[in-house]
């Protein structure tokens, strides 16, 4: 291996064409030249320079080092201007996996602000539910992994992740417009206990069947979809009642829907899942913050 500073210093003697003219304008001293082409030649295991006169001429181990070192420095400049970039915020890509109603509705409004603010950096989207969302990060498969989870189920989150809580957010039972229920302001989950359901992902049927039996009834699931366009058409048409998240009602609600919040309040928590280690990947912290900055205003929807 050799030493970048040696490279660098045989670089302007063979520009220079002596110790003392190098010397002059790298600052250094003469002997401090000397020292380090000596060193360098214990590392290439050869001579690099035989003396002619008061000048110096390339052996043929020199001549073939002379070649490389160009490319050497050029490479080595590219690689500091591209890692400058990257800690300046001017390029950096980050990998994002979210659920689906988060890539609708966070994610966009992020991704505008760091159009606006760093448009060098990149975000690739991915899309999957928890838990598999957190597994894919645990994986290498994504670098920042958006989440729920429910109070009342015990979820395992890996130990290696580090959460940072974004919002709470607010279920919402939704009743086809003229159900006896829709002239409340309010519901209560028993007074559901005799309709039929629509249940969403893995993770929201299990709240569901959770939240029912905390109450005391078994609710009588007659589909289950995780597209949420798919759960509101089923209860426009009457096929049942659904809970869904505040967030997916910010961008989609079916005009023959009627929406009504559940009494005692029930929410789910919306999380950032980030491995430790990225936290000092400048790019990464980057979006963490600008999630952080979205979600804050989406509070109480």
């Amino acid at each position: 291996m050799f030493d970048a500073r040696h490279i660098r210093t045989f670089h302007e003697v063979v520009r220079a064409g002596s110790y003392s003219a190098a010397a002059r304008a790298l600052g250094y001293t003469q002997p401090a030249i000397t020292q380090q082409m000596k060193a360098l030649e214990r590392d290439v295991g050869t001579p690099l320079f035989i003396r002619v006169g008061r000048g110096l001429r390339l052996t043929e181990a020199g001549e073939a080092l002379s070649r490389h070192a160009t490319v050497i420095l050029d490479s080595m400049s590219a690689a500091q201007q591209q890692m400058g970039a990257l800690t300046r915020l001017r390029a950096g890509r980050v990998r994002v996996c979210a659920f689906p109603s988060a890539n609708a509705s966070l994610i966009p409004e992020t991704l505008a602000r760091l159009a606006a603010d760093h448009p060098g950096v990149r975000v690739d989207l991915l899309e999957n539910e928890p838990p598999e969302s957190l597994q894919r990060l645990v994986r290498g498969e994504c670098d920042i992994t958006l989440a729920f989870t429910y109070p009342g189920l015990h979820e395992h989150v890996p130990d290696e992740l580090v959460e940072i809580p974004l919002l709470e957010d607010q279920l919402t039972v939704l009743l086809p417009t003229g159900h006896s229920l829709a002239r409340r302001r309010a519901v209560q989950l028993a007074d559901l206990a005799e309709e039929r359901w629509i249940a969403g992902c893995l993770r929201c049927r299990a709240n569901l069947l959770h939240e029912c039996a905390e109450r005391g009834f078994a609710p009588d699931i007659a589909f289950t979809t995780d597209d949420n366009l798919v759960v509101q058409s089923l209860v426009a048409e009457g096929l049942g009642v659904a809970m869904m998240p505040a967030l997916v009602l910010n961008f989609l609600c079916h005009r023959k829907v009627t929406g009504r919040p559940l009494q005692p309040a029930s929410r789910r928590q919306i999380s950032a899942y980030v491995l430790r280690e990225h936290l000092r990947i400048p790019a990464t912290a980057l979006v963490l913050d600008e999630l952080k900055t979205v979600a804050a205003n989406k509070i109480g929807c």
